[in-house]
Order: C-alpha cells, then structure tokens, then sequence
C-alpha cells in the first residue's frame, strides 16, 4: 500500500502544477525572476494621448471586448483595458470561470495580444490594433 500512496500523491502534485501553470505564459518577457528571489513584472506603457477615466473591473460591462489577461507582481489578473491602471484589474478567474479573454504578453520588447496564453501565430502587436477614432 505505502508504494501506491507515494505516486499517487505525485501525481496529484503534477495534475494542480499542471493546471495552475497553464494560466501562465511561458516565455512571456514581461516577467523576470530578479537575483534576490523576487518577481519583476511590466506592463504596457500608457499611450502619450489622455485614455480617459479607467472602467474599474467591478463595474458590469466594462469589459468589452474581453478580458485582457496580465501578469503582476500579485499574479494574474483579468484587466478592462491592456494597461493594467489602478481599479481596472481583479484576480483572475481563469479555470474557474468562461469569459472572453485574450493574453497580454511582451515577446521580444513587442508587446503582443494572443488568443490564447501561448505565444503562436495567434498573437498580434498592440500597435497594430485599432486605435482611438473619438475626435
């Protein structure tokens, strides 16, 4: 019985490293492992034109478009725009909850918007989506 219960739990152990890693995107340059142990992590420079107030994440339908998923120094959040301002991001839900979601990642100092949280062929540069057309 002991020789069972060891790789059981071993795989119990591999299953929720499995999962909880699977929200991550590897070889996401925005996060760095720092000498001392800590987590840096960037997020996308705000644009030079004013963006208006922030749409806080608790408010009902400021997400349009879907959640933009981020990396921070508290883990990953689910923000209503790629900037990750104050009142704007929550914890995310991913794996507990179905939402429109795409992933914020910097591949080689581009920061990029990908369909899913791998970086692929389904990743697009942020400079390349629409931008602004209020005047």
């Amino acid at each position: 019985m002991k020789t069972l219960v060891r790789p059981l739990a071993l795989i119990a152990i591999a299953i929720t490293t499995s999962v909880a890693s699977a929200q991550y995107v590897k070889g996401n340059e925005a996060v760095r492992l720092m000498p001392n142990g800590t987590t840096a992590v960037d997020v996308p420079p705000l644009p030079r034109v004013s963006l208006g107030a922030p749409c806080p994440a608790a408010k009902p339908g400021c997400a349009a478009g879907g959640w933009k998923m981020l990396e921070s120094t508290d883990g990953l959040v689910e923000c209503t725009e790629v900037f990750g301002r104050p009142t704007t991001c929550r914890p995310s839900t991913f794996g507990t909850e179905k939402r429109s979601r795409v992933w914020i990642v910097k591949v080689k100092g581009t920061w990029m918007q990908c369909a899913e949280p791998t970086i692929s062929n389904r990743c697009v540069s942020l400079m390349k989506l629409p931008v602004s057309a209020v005047q």
